[in-house]
Order: structure tokens, then sequence, then C-alpha cells
């Protein structure tokens, strides 16, 4: 009869840990936030972590924009010639990507490029015993390496967004005025006629919400590595496939509530 327990035990197994660790994490961003509220606020700190996560995301950012855009104006085109409305290319676009090409790529982005680094470093910290160390001396780790990351992913992602979006915005116009054709006043006139504040804010508050996790997410699986160069590696992999995921889910559900 153990037989037929075993896939109930199973997935109360998963539960419980599931539960257990969303718990652990979200005890984890609510310290930070009670000890956001203290001094020292270590501005210089969040400079540089915002110099990190934002300005050396930069280069990439307008990359990915670019060519998203690019490639967003050439694949619709095609597929509203068909219909007859190709006067309609800037609008799609433009709404594309501020709605959801622009927040989700450049959160992923992000994520490959300074969440991955961020936990590698504060999960050395942990191996290496520093973080014992911060702790041993009364300081406090979060106030040092987890707040000054939070708050610097929560300004530099609606930053690289709006990069994101305006390069995207200006390789769709390379892409639909140069090659296919399209009018320029018609291109920039429909984004200026169609798109509304209300898009511009819910790519924001994406970007917002990103940032948010990102870093939390991040932060997190460094500050509780394993030890080892496998615990930290274990790590790192486990914190970008987690903020990956998260993302795109977190994108449906913030969707469907801002369309409401």
């Amino acid at each position: 009869m153990n037989w037929i327990l075993t896939p109930f035990k199973i997935i109360g197994s998963f539960s419980h840990t599931f539960i257990r660790e969303l718990g652990r994490m979200v005890c984890f961003l609510a310290t930070s936030f009670f000890w956001m509220l203290f001094p020292p606020f270590l501005l210089r700190r969040i400079v540089k972590q915002i110099n990190f996560i934002g300005v050396k995301t930069t280069l990439v950012i307008i990359l990915t924009g670019s060519f998203t855009g690019m490639v967003l104006a050439l694949q619709t085109y095609y597929a509203l010639v068909k219909f007859g409305a190709e006067t309609s290319l800037g609008p799609v676009v433009s709404l594309s990507l501020i709605r959801e090409l622009g927040p989700v790529i450049s959160a992923l982005m992000v994520t490959g490029r300074a969440g991955s680094a961020l936990t590698a470093e504060i999960g050395i910290m942990r191996i290496s015993e520093q973080i014992d160390a911060l702790d041993a001396m009364a300081l406090n780790s979060y106030k040092y390496l987890i707040i000054p990351n939070l708050l610097a992913g929560i300004i530099s992602l609606p930053l690289l967004n709006a990069i994101f979006v305006v390069v995207g915005v200006w390789g769709g116009y390379a892409v639909g005025v140069g090659l296919t054709g399209v009018s320029s006043g018609t291109y920039f006139g429909g984004i200026r006629d169609f798109v509304s504040a209300k898009d511009i804010l819910e790519g924001l508050y994406k970007s917002l919400s990103f940032g948010m996790l990102i870093t939390w997410i991040s932060c997190y699986k460094g500050y509780f590595t394993g030890y080892g160069a496998e615990g930290v590696s274990k790590a790192t992999t486990q914190a970008v496939v987690l903020s990956s995921v998260t993302i795109l889910i977190w994108d449906y559900f913030m969707t469907s509530i801002l369309l409401t």
C-alpha cells in the first residue's frame, strides 16, 4: 500500500519545501525594507551599484533594443501588409516595446549580466566568511550588501527600460521607413495618436517591480549560498533561472491586472 501513497508524499514534500523557501525569501525582503528606514544610508555605495547594474548594462540594452525594434518592425510590416494596415506599423511597434518587450527583455538582460554577478559576489563573501566578519564587528550586513543592490535595481531598471524603448522605436523607424518605405510622418503620427500615458505607466510599473525581483532573488541566493565553489555555482544558476521565470510569470499577472 505504501506505493499508492508515494505520489502524495512527493507532492507534500515539494509543497512543504516550496512554502518554506518562499517564506524565507519574504522574511529576507521584509528585513531589508525594515533596515532601509534607518541610517546610515550609504549613498556612495548605492551610486556604485547603480553604476554596476545600470550604467554597465547600457551597451547591452542599446544593442538588444535596436535589433528588437528592427526585427519587430520587419515582421510586423509583412503581417500588416496582408490586411492593408501597414500605416499602423508605428503604433504596433511602439506599444509592443513600451508595454511588453521593453520591460521584459531589459529585465532578462540585467538578470544575465548583473544578477548573476551579484549572486556570485555575495556568495563568495559568504563562503569566505566576510559576512560573518561583518556580523562579528556589529555591522549590519543588510545595510552594506543587500539594501544598496535593491535600491540600485529599482532605480536602474526603469531607466534601462526607457533606453530600450527609445532605441527600439528608432530601430523600427530605420527598418519601417528606410527599408519598407513607410512614410516617416505616418510612423510617428501613429505613435502620437495611439500611445497614451497609461501605456507608458504600465511599462514603468513593470520595470520597477522587475528591478526589485532581480536584486531580491539574486541577493537572497548569494546570501544563503552553500559552501564551496559548487555552492556558489549552484546559487548563481538558481538565481538566474528563478529570476527569469519569475519575471515572465509576474509579467503575466501584472498585465492581467493593469488591463482590467
